[in-house]
């Protein structure tokens, strides 16, 4: 959430931003409305439990005394009632200030490019060359089942519509790619590897924003406070919710393999063949909490960590930096990381990479303490690190061969038994 001293402080800074994002600028001025009533009723509330009180005493006064005290015993009646009422309408506009709050995304960093949408975004940098074949190219989506390691008609069967069952070497392949993604991350780039639970509570996504705004989005255990994780960002975003870290540990960097479950709300007849847009897929997913001052280094480091994986892999890729219009609700700034298909002729996104400034930390309550200081909210970055079923996309993609095989790039050789190409056939996962 946005904090209340910058929404009363700067209103104006606030609107333009979320013009920015393609967000109507009157909410601020909603929110304000709200929060002057909220104060003007705080104070009013205290004023009359001030006069309340004094008159309560009066009461023991006079009776004391033998006096009536009929005169303040309706006065504090009067104050009682009017207190209530108010106290009822303050839970009322907290409510609805609540609801305003939560509603409203992060502010872009002034380096995030403005635009209405993705044909704003930036691209930054270009690494490696995409292939060049001496036959036209096939998508995954044919070359998949022809290998016989992916299907997509008993996915369908056995679940629904955006399930599939990988066969063969089509299933040790993503197995392996998972095993490269966490070793890579631990044993070069310093993460820790956590492994958290595929369910979470609500709190939990709350505090990264996935509630209540994204609730269609998400798959939720019925009669339980359980939904299936979105991202793996959600559990381990939240390990440190409501607790204090000292300086000194940060910045923290985990990386964690997760299933990840998403309804795709509203994405009905977009990316529908193949595996670019499932229900369920698997991400190793990259984390970092970090201090204000260093959290911009760090997103620049989660992007060089998560381009690595691409480079051992030989697989050309593009950064791109989203535009105001395109970033996600919690981020402050994203760079996607996109890979290229050519079966699809086209870079798609295989990483989204994102400082969340403190947006996320003040929904968590995620604090750092300095030596000597009161506690800081810290910022939290989370990035793919990377998606995995993407990943095998681009491979089977880049590496096919003009008999149909694909040849195994050759990190992943030895997590695959020493498997160099994959062919049609039972060995491979045939046999439909």
């Amino acid at each position: 959430m946005l904090s209340r001293e910058l929404l009363r402080s700067d209103p104006d800074r606030v609107a333009r931003a979320l013009a920015a994002r393609g967000q109507e600028p009157a909410v601020v001025e909603q929110w304000r409305r709200l929060d002057r009533e909220r104060r003007e009723a705080l104070a009013r509330v205290e004023e009359l439990k001030r006069r309340r009180n004094e008159a309560s005493a009066a009461i023991g006064r006079l009776k004391a005394s033998g006096e009536s005290a009929a005169a303040e015993i309706a006065a504090v009646a009067a104050l009682k009632e009017e207190i209530a009422a108010l106290e009822s309408r303050l839970g009322a506009v907290d409510g609805e200030l609540a609801r305003v709050e939560q509603a409203l995304p992060n502010l872009p960093h002034e380096s995030v490019p403005v635009g209405a949408d993705e044909s704003a975004n930036r691209v930054e940098r270009r690494i490696g060359e995409p292939p060049s074949f001496p036959f036209a190219p096939k998508a995954h989506w044919d070359l998949g089942p022809d290998l016989g390691i992916l299907d997509f008609e008993r996915g369908a069967k056995v679940a629904g519509a955006r399930f599939t069952v990988y066969r063969g070497a089509g299933a040790a392949l993503e197995r392996a790619l998972v095993a490269f993604m966490i070793d890579l991350h631990t044993r070069e780039h310093g993460y820790l590897e956590v492994l958290p639970p595929y369910v979470v509570n609500s709190a939990s996504l709350f505090g990264t924003g996935q509630l209540p705004k994204f609730a269609a989005d998400l798959f939720r255990l019925e009669g339980f406070d359980y939904y299936l994780v979105p991202t793996a960002e959600v559990p381990v975003t939240n390990l440190h919710r409501d607790e204090i870290l000292d300086e000194g540990v940060l910045p923290l960097r985990y990386c964690a393999f997760t299933p990840c479950f998403r309804s795709e709300a509203g994405s009905h007849g977009k990316d529908v063949r193949g595996l670019i847009r499932q229900h369920q897929f698997h991400k190793v997913e990259l984390v970092h909490l970090a201090t204000p001052e260093t959290s911009y280094d760090e997103l620049e480091t989660m992007v060089g960590n998560a381009g690595r994986v691409l480079e051992r892999l030989d697989l050309p890729y593009r950064v791109v930096s989203l535009s105001t219009g395109d970033l996600g609700f919690a981020a402050a700034k994203t760079y996607d990381l996109e890979v290229w298909l050519p079966g699809q002729n086209a870079y798609r996104e295989i990483s989204s990479c994102s400082n969340c400034a403190d947006f996320q930390a003040r929904r968590a309550n995620l604090r750092y303490r300095r030596e000597g200081e009161k506690p800081k909210l810290l910022h939290t970055l989370n990035g793919s690190g990377l998606a995995v079923g993407r990943t095998l996309i681009a491979i089977l993609e880049n590496y096919q061969q003009e008999d149909g095989s694909v040849v195994v790039p050759p990190p992943l050789r030895s997590y695959l038994g020493g498997l160099e190409r994959i062919t049609a056939g039972p060995a491979s996962g045939g046999g439909r």
